[in-house]
């Protein structure tokens, strides 16, 4: 059975300022991880983090849709999980953007909370990325 885990973020920024840091590496790494992401469909990337004796720190990941300034989706795998995330922006007006995101494939249900804990406190960074 495969677990789905969604979340949603409002911001108060531009559509385009939001696409940004979801598509341009340079602005994600700020709040995600290093990487070498381009918004090219079939690019392969990498997310890097500081390996320990459980993992190596790497996030493998292909891009499957990009959709300006829409939707933007990735594999995103680690070991044998391999998960889709799917990022939605929503223009709410007045400078208001929401930001959807769905990560499907979990295997287990720590692995998800554990994907639920990670991307709420990423939220937390990309809010201080957005609001300078």
């Amino acid at each position: 059975m495969s677990l789905k885990l969604e979340l949603d973020f409002q911001y108060n920024v531009s559509v385009e300022r939001a696409w940004s840091a979801l598509t341009d590496s340079s602005m994600l790494a700020k709040w995600v991880l290093p990487n070498d992401f381009k918004p090219v469909v079939g690019h392969l990337f990498q997310f890097r983090a500081e390996p320990n004796k459980y993992w190596d720190g790497i996030i493998n990941g292909e891009v499957l849709v990009i959709n300006e300034p829409t939707e933007v989706s990735y594999t995103w795998s680690v070991g044998e999980e391999k998960h889709t995330v799917i990022w939605t922006l929503q223009d709410l007006g007045d400078g208001k953007v929401n930001l959807h995101l769905e990560q499907t494939g979990f295997s287990t249900v720590p692995a998800l909370e554990g994907a639920r804990y990670g991307w709420t406190n990423w939220h937390k960074e990309l809010d201080k990325l957005l609001a300078q």
